[in-house]
């Protein structure tokens, strides 16, 4: 049997923070078309939305390759791959709404906002069962309260 291949863990890189910073114009240009009381206004809601669920998945993309490459044990995989394929299948329940022709996209805005918010909470809860990068905390919380502070702010507007 081979050996398990090993790594470093590296610090956050600035290039990272600096791009992850760079993910939030999507959100803000969105609020500047919603914003702008132009004809616009709607594009910018469905803008806003699908960038909000495109990010919250790939939140979990990065839990399940934290799960897959840092995990500590066996023990808890369960949990990190139900953690890390939930944000998809709450992304996926707030498009629901605009399927059957409820009210969208304000509703679907807050619930994406809102998980957005709390999304760290899932990285706490990763972090006493897998390895993370020294800043990985600061930049998720930095960047879960932009954008969903933003999407929220959008759902107030739509």
């Amino acid at each position: 049997m081979a050996d398990s291949p090993s790594f470093t863990l590296h610090p956050i890189p600035k290039a990272a923070f600096i791009a992850g910073y760079a993910g939030l114009l999507p959100q803000v240009i969105a609020a500047a078309m919603v914003l702008s009381g132009s004809e616009y206004q709607w594009t910018g809601l469905a803008l806003a939305y699908g960038y909000a669920a495109f990010i919250f998945s790939f939140i979990g993309g990065m839990w399940w390759a934290i799960g897959v490459t840092t995990r500590k044990d066996d023990a808890s995989a369960n949990g990190i791959f139900a953690l890390a394929v939930a944000p998809s299948l709450l992304a996926l329940a707030t498009y629901v709404p605009w399927i059957w022709g409820l009210s969208w996209p304000g509703p679907s805005l807050a619930w994406l906002g809102f998980f957005l918010l709390l999304s760290p909470l899932g990285d706490r809860w990763l972090r006493a069962r897998c390895a993370l990068p020294l800043g990985w905390m600061t930049l998720r919380w930095h960047l879960s309260i932009g954008l969903g502070g933003l999407t929220l702010l959008l759902a107030g507007l739509a």
